[in-house]
């Protein structure tokens, strides 16, 4: 037997989610399970417990999408060298990382360098490859882009802010409240916009007078329309989220007018359409890790007790780069 949390209704992760007793998977053709070291939190982790994410899974499963762990067992077609690696890679659910086991298909899982500790190899999947397709395939950044990240403090804009820095960009974080404004600053950002604290789009464009070349939005609503008042002439907004819980509704007129570039980002996607994409990346955000080009910003590490908290404090926005529960 073995410890996972459950959702069998869909609901706020502290209402639905129970820590439960279940029978330890065995893993089929082409898979692999894990013995948990560390999973990271994600939104996406609220928007499945909510039902709302891009996977609906049937009730009941275990959330918990970026997850680093020790090969224990293998299924049918599986390289017998994966046995006993340390590796990174987003769960098959139902049987996500917020247990003392998990499920991966073996090939999406990665090796980690032994100089990243669990904890933070937890952060550098979902989240940086979050971040990094997002910046590099879908925005094409290049060194002196000036990129806004308009949630710069959370788990994937404070790595956004990092991967843009280390491909030569300047950066204008947004952020709502001083602690958060902080953090950005820390996080090497150039600018720092507190959204509480005066006109968005003036702000963005006395940093940028000619508009931002990127904008990486994983807020929606206002956010997203503020961007496309600041964008520039060949810009691109890159949609990654909607934390704000509104969708908004582009009007593709100004676009036209104004000649910016509307794209979205479902990383996930990447894992059937380019799979070799997602090696690419990965392999440069662990070699960005290991030159210190990027550092998760891991604001807290929790016992497996303490997933509801965790989650419900992400899903009103309490919290600050990655929270990390640990087994």
């Amino acid at each position: 037997m073995f410890r996972a949390w459950k959702v069998r209704q869909y609901g706020e992760p502290s209402s639905v989610l129970r820590l439960e007793a279940a029978t330890v998977p065995t893993p089929g053709h082409g898979q692999v399970r894990l013995r948990v070291a560390a999973t990271s939190c994600n939104f996406a982790d609220v928007l499945l417990c909510r039902g709302e994410y891009q996977q609906k899974p049937d009730p009941p499963f275990t959330p918990g999408l970026e997850v680093c762990g020790w090969v224990d067992d293998i299924g049918g077609g599986v390289d017998p060298m994966l046995l006993a690696s340390r590796v990174v890679g987003q769960p098959i659910l139902p049987h996500g990382g917020f247990a003392d086991v998990a499920l991966l298909n073996a090939d999406e899982v990665y090796i980690v360098p032994r100089a990243i500790d669990d904890s933070v190899a937890s952060t550098l999947n979902l989240t940086y490859l979050t971040a990094w397709l997002g910046l590099h395939r879908r925005a094409s950044i290049k060194a002196g882009d000036t990129i806004v990240i308009t949630a710069a403090a959370g788990g994937v804009g404070s790595a956004a802010v990092q991967v843009a820095r280390a491909a030569g960009a300047t950066v204008i974080a947004i952020v709502s409240g001083a602690d958060k404004a902080a953090t950005a600053s820390r996080l090497g950002a150039d600018v720092v916009i507190d959204r509480s604290d005066g006109d968005v789009i003036e702000q963005v464009k006395a940093a940028a007078p000619d508009g931002a070349d990127i904008v990486f939005d994983s807020v929606g609503g206002k956010a997203y329309e503020q961007a496309t008042k600041y964008i520039a002439f060949e810009g691109r907004i890159v949609v990654i989220g909607f934390a704000s819980g509104y969708i908004p509704r582009p009007h593709l007129n100004h676009a036209l007018v104004k000649n910016y570039t509307i794209t979205g980002l479902h990383w996930s996607l990447y894992r059937k359409h380019r799979p070799d994409l997602v090696h690419i990346a990965q392999a440069a955000i662990f070699e960005m890790a290991a030159a210190g080009l990027i550092d998760p910003l891991i604001t807290a590490r929790l016992g497996l007790e303490d997933v509801p908290t965790a989650l419900e404090q992400l899903a009103h926005g309490r919290t600050q780069g990655k929270t990390v529960i640990t087994v």
